[in-house]
């Protein structure tokens, strides 16, 4: 695991630093995360156990090349009674939500990096050439192409007519969705040192949450980007970069007025989307990979591939399941009586949520799966980095 961490960290290094400083860089974080060797604990190997739920593959369907291995977050959108998902060449299809029968796919030919996002009749991605793309919803048509300032690594976000995007460089950059035009933006330094990624905004009302690699937290104006709050979830702590690199790649989520979001070596907390205040904070687990929620808990898996319920309203632990160790989980998604994971070797797991119990699985691939499960009606769609798109359902036994 820990090698696994030093590569998305060495992938996130930022800045136009000299090729000598990099490697001083690398290796640094190197002894610090090796110590010399690969030390990092092996994936848990799966064992037998007796399944509790029957689980069928409804449909199973290639996009391309998918991320071609690379770190990107490249997950399905869907809307209008159909799955829209894109690869890194810059493929995009739409296919039928419940058959999986193509509907329409367009060769952009765009490095895409996240996304996509739908909006109002739109299909938007972001691309590694700090592109913007925006596509007709019912057709594939480019629409528009805009240029921002870094490449995207976010999934966009459209609300009110607004496109939202963050780039790697810091920046929350809104654009109107029907042309493309650069409305505001909003410049945030970032470290030296962080986790390749970005956590994807979310819209609450006319506020634009995000969160930052240096553990903060900021609401933005919607309509024209002005500064509402700032809030520090993750606070750094060591003597070096590497001891006090802290990171809110997790996209947040909002349930009644209340942001949850997790840290990498910071800790998951609760925080008042009117001031930014701070409800409780859990600053025992570390995640890098996402969270969900049902009417009371949320859900996360942490750096060790661990997952965990959480009260919504103390933060407290309720279970914590260890079975999948070091397996890379994605984030969980938790629906009906669920909990959703997939992992490196292309296994979907379904667990318990009243006691974390694992109670059936799949494999849809041999490859890694890094994508949060969507779901929709009962049904979980999965995204493999190989461009596998399946949609799953579970059977009584």
């Amino acid at each position: 695991m820990r090698l696994f961490i030093l590569i998305l960290i060495f992938l996130g290094l930022t800045g136009c630093a000299a090729l000598d400083t990099v490697k001083d860089s690398v290796s640094g974080i190197s002894d610090y995360f090796l110590g010399g060797e690969d030390n990092a604990d092996p994936p848990t190997a799966l064992v037998e156990y007796t399944p509790e739920i029957g689980i069928d593959v409804v449909w199973k369907e290639s996009v391309g090349v998918g991320s071609e291995e690379q770190s990107l977050k490249l997950i399905p959108a869907i809307g209008s009674e159909r799955i829209v998902a894109a690869d890194r060449e810059g493929l995009v299809q739409a296919r039928d939500l419940k058959t999986g029968k193509l509907i329409w796919e367009t060769e952009t030919e765009i490095h895409f990096s996240g996304g996509p996002g739908l909006g109002n009749g739109t299909v938007i991605m972001g691309s590694s050439d700090a592109d913007v793309a925006a596509l007709n919803l019912e057709n594939g048509e480019l629409l528009w192409k805009s240029t921002v300032s870094s490449e995207v690594l976010s999934v966009p976000v459209i609300a009110k007519g607004i496109v939202l995007v963050r780039t790697t460089d810091g920046a929350v950059i809104a654009l109107n969705e029907k042309t493309g035009e650069k409305l505001w933006s909003y410049e945030h330094n970032v470290p030296a040192l962080s986790i390749r990624g970005a956590g994807t905004p979310v819209v609450v009302e006319d506020h634009v949450i995000d969160g930052y690699d240096n553990g903060k937290l900021m609401a933005l104006r919607l309509t024209d980007g002005k500064y509402v709050w700032e809030t520090s979830i993750a606070i750094p702590t060591g003597r070096s970069e590497v001891e006090r690199l802290v990171d809110l790649d997790v996209d947040p989520i909002e349930v009644g007025g209340v942001i949850y979001i997790a840290s990498y070596h910071g800790g998951v907390g609760a925080i008042s989307e009117l001031d930014g205040d701070i409800l409780w904070r859990n600053e025992t687990i570390s995640s890098y990979t996402g969270l969900s929620h049902d009417w009371r808990y949320l859900y996360l898996s942490d750096s060790e591939s661990h997952v965990w319920q959480l009260d919504q309203r103390t933060g407290a632990s309720l279970w914590k399941q260890k079975d999948l160790h070091q397996r890379k989980l994605t984030a969980p998604a938790a629906y009906e009586d669920y909990v959703v994971v997939a992992d490196f070797e292309g296994y979907v797991h379904w667990l318990s949520n009243s006691d974390g119990r694992q109670l059936g699985r799949v494999q849809i691939t041999d490859g890694p799966i890094d994508a949060k499960p969507v779901v929709v009606d009962n049904t979980v769609y999965i995204y493999a980095k190989d461009g596998t798109l399946a949609a799953l359902k579970v059977r009584s036994l």
